[in-house]
């Protein structure tokens, strides 16, 4: 008899390092499954460092170069834990969506919508489309945010858990 047994997946979101990582954010990536950034990498040391510790799902955004659009996708679209996501750096938020992304979401939306870009710390669920739309704000020193942020939360057979953010310290 084969037995199957989802795991509960600890996620830990980021976005905008713009090429910034350090000891506050590689804390949280330790206690981590799986780290997820939604783009604005910036120099691809900041991604080379998470994929030592942790698996890395990521895309790339508006700032990053070649050598990061080589390596990571403008959208990745991936299952964990029975919960579908999608994530791209520029995407909108509920009513508001990128023109890029706005017929395909209402036509296949995903349980979770992750986008970057704005800094601006965004949990919010799009009753219309039934998805939970994230944004973690910004993890980086550059940008207009006064303080850096992430989010967490974990996967668990199809269920998004234990959201919570994650308030470091303020930007340089």
């Amino acid at each position: 008899m084969l037995l199957y047994f989802c795991g509960v997946k600890k996620i830990l979101l980021l976005s905008d390092t713009h090429s910034f990582i350090d000891t506050q954010i590689l804390k949280f990536v330790k206690q981590a499954d799986e780290v997820w950034h939604a783009g604005d990498i910036g120099d691809l040391h900041v991604t080379d460092t998470i994929k030592k510790l942790k698996p890395l799902r990521a895309v790339f955004g508006n700032i990053d170069d070649a050598d990061a659009r080589l390596e990571f996708p403008l959208d990745n679209k991936f299952t964990v834990e029975k919960v579908t996501v999608w994530m791209t750096h520029i995407g909108g938020y509920p009513n508001k969506y990128d023109p890029r992304i706005r017929e395909e979401i209402k036509r296949n939306s995903p349980k979770i919508f992750i986008s970057g870009h704005s800094h601006i710390l965004k949990v919010q669920f799009d009753k219309k489309l039934n998805l939970l739309h994230l944004n973690p704000g910004a993890a980086g020193n550059h940008g207009f945010h006064k303080v850096r942020t992430l989010l967490r939360f974990t996967l668990d057979n199809g269920d998004i858990k234990n959201l919570e953010v994650i308030e470091l310290a303020n930007r340089n």
